[in-house]
C-alpha cells in the first residue's frame, strides 16, 4: 500500500473552528473511520505518525484538536508533560476544562463534516482515546451505536465514577466492541479500576475485553514519553487493530 494521503483541515466544531488532521489510504474508499481522540499534551508530529500508521492498516483516520477552544492551531510545549515546567500547569488547566457533553458536541460536528469527506465511510466507525480521551472514545460509543462499532481505551482516566453516567457504564451499554487497556503502575488511571470496568459489562450482560499490562506505567505507549514500554504500546497496537478489524470489516 502507498504512503497513506495526509491533510489539515479548519472544521467548524462546537464552539469554533478547529484543526483537524485526516489520514487515509490512497485509493478508491470510502474507508471505515478511526476518530482518534487526542491526549492530554495535545497534537503533536508523534500523533500524526500514529495517525498514518493506523491509515497504512485500511482507515480514514481523524485526529481533532480538543483544544481548539484555546485558539486554532493551538500548541503545548513539548516540556508539558514535566510537572516542574511552567507549562504542565497549563495542561492540566486545558484538559480538566473539557467534559464528555463537550466532546460529544464537538463528535457530532466532526461526523457531519466527515459525510462531506469521499474517503469516510461514517457507517463504519471505531474510537480511540488514550490518557483523558478514553472516556471520550466509549462515551461515543453509547451515542452513536449505529454508527460506532468499535471503542477503546488505553490508560484512559476518569473512567469509573460515582455518576449515573459514568464512562464505564455507557460503554457498558453501548452495543459495539470495547477493549480497555490499563497499566498496572499508573497513578491517573488506577488498574484497580478494571475491576469495576469488567463488572459493569457483566451486569449488562455483555462481554469487552479489558486487560491490565504488567510492570507498566500511565504513558507506556508513546515513544516520546519516558515511561515508554515497546513491548507493552506494540500488544496494544495488536490487539486495537484486531478490533477494528473484527468490528469494521
Amino acid at each position: 500500500m502507498k504512503a497513506p494521503a495526509r491533510t489539515d483541515n479548519v472544521v467548524p466544531l462546537a464552539d469554533g473552528p478547529a484543526d483537524v488532521h485526516l489520514a487515509h489510504p490512497t485509493g478508491p474508499g470510502p474507508w471505515p473511520v478511526l476518530i482518534f481522540y487526542m491526549d492530554a499534551p495535545g497534537i503533536r508530529d508523534e500523533l500524526h505518525r500514529m495517525a498514518a500508521r493506523f491509515a497504512a492498516a485500511g482507515y480514514c483516520v481523524v485526529l481533532p484538536n480538543l483544544f481548539y477552544r484555546a485558539g486554532l492551531g493551538f500548541r503545548l510545549p513539548r516540556d508539558c508533560t514535566d510537572p516542574s515546567a511552567p507549562s504542565h500547569q497549563r495542561m492540566v488547566e486545558l484538559f480538566m476544562s473539557l467534559s464528555v457533553p463537550q466532546v460529544m458536541s464537538d463528535t457530532a460536528a466532526l461526523l457531519d463534516w466527515l459525510e462531506t469527506q469521499p474517503a469516510a465511510d461514517t457507517g463504519r466507525i471505531g474510537t480511540l482515546g488514550y490518557c483523558m480521551s478514553g472516556r471520550f472514545a466509549l462515551a461515543a460509543a453509547q451515542k452513536w451505536p449505529h454508527q460506532v462499532r468499535a471503542a477503546a481505551s488505553v490508560y484512559g482516566t476518569g473512567l469509573v465514577t460515582e455518576e449515573a453516567e459514568s464512562p464505564h457504564r455507557l460503554a457498558a451499554a453501548a452495543p459495539g466492541n470495547i477493549y480497555v487497556a490499563f497499566a498496572e503502575l499508573d497513578q491517573h488511571a488506577p488498574a484497580a479500576h478494571a475491576a469495576p470496568m469488567r463488572e459493569a459489562f457483566q451486569a449488562a450482560g455483555r462481554e469487552a475485553e479489558v486487560e491490565v499490562l504488567p510492570g507498566v506505567d500511565h504513558g507506556f505507549g508513546f515513544a516520546e514519553r519516558p515511561t515508554y514500554d515497546e513491548r507493552a504500546s506494540e500488544h496494544v497496537w495488536g490487539k486495537l487493530l484486531a478490533l477494528f478489524q473484527r468490528s469494521l470489516p
